[in-house]
């Protein structure tokens, strides 16, 4: 299986030490059976060392078998380590219009339902290794005993695993459906979550999710996993059942055919029951490692990012004057809408204000300015030079951004990732009006429970405290009242402009266009520049201009 071939590369020489390990559990489980039927059995061993031989063996026994099982384990525990992180910063290098297009909640049932399973595999892995182990070895000493006996008995446990793995290839086709299902389930519990305060307004909507999304995958759900369950169950009763009539099947060997004495029946009879539970632990086993495997080619097809361990440094520009976007264009891959070619110059320390209806473009603009989205032609250019396709954290570093969805973070950062310059801080709380509201702590915000104007503050001391030259400000006054709205105009935005710097801010605030040092607007998916009398009419009434 591609999971263990993985886990081979990355650690081999512990799998192979943890393979020995279980070698010697397997030797020292048949030598104990060994031991009883030469001393217990054939010939009764009356002196009193055999007890303290035995117990010795029983006690070594027990300590490599512990041993080889809890150092699987720990290797499996070690790899699903490695595979969350990696696949966290996969995540966070991957482009966010990929991340867009997969949706948080496919991604989040990978991060737990997918990293479980392949947990769980791990955890039962050591189940299957004693299982196989033992039966190989356990068969190599029946054929000292009665090769004939072992012929019959290797057809009969042929024949029992064949059944099980009938069985559990069932469990792996309801399983590989089972995931996809777990999916819509994610997204039926997110719509419930996210939108809980307008379900609670209308019952009829909630009960239209409720009965005619949630419901039916639930049932999806429900029927593949009681059917897995069933082919599960079946194959652990039928490899039960087989193994107990293994045990019939040699006494009439040895008894009516002849084939060998009781004592032999006896030892092998003992050897099936020494091999019955972990034979059948490893048939239990089994359907998790398979899950572990659809679990791991559903990570997989997610397609992120490849995996590097290191965050590498981007390259600062400090000293620019111009950002060009030229003739650049985008369209979304599920839809026809496109944007551009775009051709805009921004000069180092402007503010300027765009403009536009829903669905004109703005948003999409904002993210390739930033550079999360990146165009599928044209050309981004900083003082003249393009910006390299395959370094867009270098041309990153320059944006701080407040967006409408914003997602508030705990911890004030400055440059570099090094703590904020608490006096920026401290300033910045007294002009947001939150000094007396936010609780800090060694940088960090222990009051994250805000309103959504005042979340929208914090998200700006945020974005000012990084001190990167170009702040992006998605609608950022929407939600604020007019009184702290007109501050933002007619003081903040001049203040960090006090700083050096570059403001592009998306707005609708007619009233304060006067103050934008230029006017853009997005229209169908194009930018035009609005001078003289077209920006005069829009600062008058932007929604009628933008209707």
């Amino acid at each position: 299986m591609e999971l263990l071939i993985l886990v081979w590369r990355q650690y081999r020489w512990p799998f192979i030490s943890v393979m020995a390990l279980s070698l010697a559990s397997a030797a020292l489980g048949i030598g104990l059976i060994a031991f009883i039927n030469q001393r217990l059995i054939e010939t009764v061993d009356t002196t009193v060392m055999v007890l303290p031989e035995f117990l010795g063996l029983l006690l070594l026994l027990m300590v490599v078998t512990l041993g080889s099982q809890l150092a699987l384990t720990t290797l499996g525990h070690h790899f699903v380590y490695r595979l969350r992180s990696e696949f966290i910063r996969r995540i966070l290098d991957t482009h966010v219009e990929r991340i867009e297009q997969l949706g948080s909640a496919s991604l989040l049932a990978g991060l737990t339902s997918d990293i479980r399973n392949i947990t769980i595999a791990f955890v039962r892995l050591p189940e299957l290794v004693q299982g196989i182990i033992l039966t190989v070895g356990s068969a190599a000493y029946l054929a000292m005993l009665s090769t004939k006996m072992l012929l019959v008995t290797a057809i009969w446990m042929a024949v029992t695993i064949w059944g099980g793995f009938v069985l559990v290839a069932r469990v792996y086709q309801h399983m590989a459906t089972l995931r996809e299902t777990e999916d819509k389930l994610y997204n039926d519990y997110q719509t419930v979550l996210e939108g809980r305060k307008e379900l609670t307004l209308n019952r009829e909507r909630a009960e239209q999710i409720f009965q005619q999304c949630y419901i039916p995958d639930a049932k999806e759900y429900r029927h593949h996993i009681i059917r897995a369950d069933t082919f599960h169950l079946s194959a652990v009763n039928w490899s039960n059942i087989m193994m107990l009539g293994a045990i019939g099947l040699v006494f009439w060997m040895a008894n009516s055919l002849g084939w060998a004495d009781t004592n032999v029946a006896a030892t092998y009879s003992l050897t099936l029951l020494f091999l019955r539970t972990p034979l059948l632990s490893a048939v239990g086993a089994l359907p998790t490692l398979l899950t572990a495997q659809v679990a791991f080619n559903k990570l997989n097809k997610f397609a992120l990012a490849p995996y590097k361990p290191d965050f590498p440094q981007p390259k600062a520009f400090p000293d620019w004057k111009t950002l060009e976007l030229r003739n650049v264009v985008f369209h979304y891959q599920d839809n026809a809408f496109s944007v551009g070619p775009i051709n805009l110059t921004i000069h180092r320390g402007e503010l300027l204000f765009l403009i536009g209806g829903n669905g004109s473009g703005k948003s999409t603009l904002a993210m390739l300015l930033t550079g999360l989205y990146q165009p599928q032609s044209g050309t981004i250019l900083l003082d003249g030079q393009p910006i390299a396709a395959g370094q867009p954290e270098d041309y990153r570093k320059l944006f701080s951004a407040v967006f409408t969805d914003v997602w508030l973070f705990d911890r004030l950062l400055g440059p570099q990732g090094k703590p904020a310059n608490p006096a920026l801080v401290e300033k910045w709380l007294e002009h947001l009006k939150m000094t007396h509201k936010l609780e800090l702590n060694d940088g960090r915000i222990l009051n994250l429970k805000l309103s959504k104007g005042q979340k929208k503050r914090i998200a700006l001391l945020l974005a000012l405290a990084e001190e990167r030259d170009i702040i992006l400000l998605d609608e950022w006054a929407a939600d604020q009242d007019p009184h702290f709205r007109r501050e933002f105009y007619q003081v903040l935005l001049p203040l960090m402009q006090e700083m050096g710097k570059t403001i592009f801010a998306i707005s609708h605030d007619d009233h304060y266009f006067i103050h934008a040092d230029r006017l853009l607007e997005m229209r169908n998916g194009q930018l035009t520049e609005l001078t003289g009398d077209e920006r005069d009419a829009a600062s008058r009434d932007a929604v009628a201009r933008t209707a």
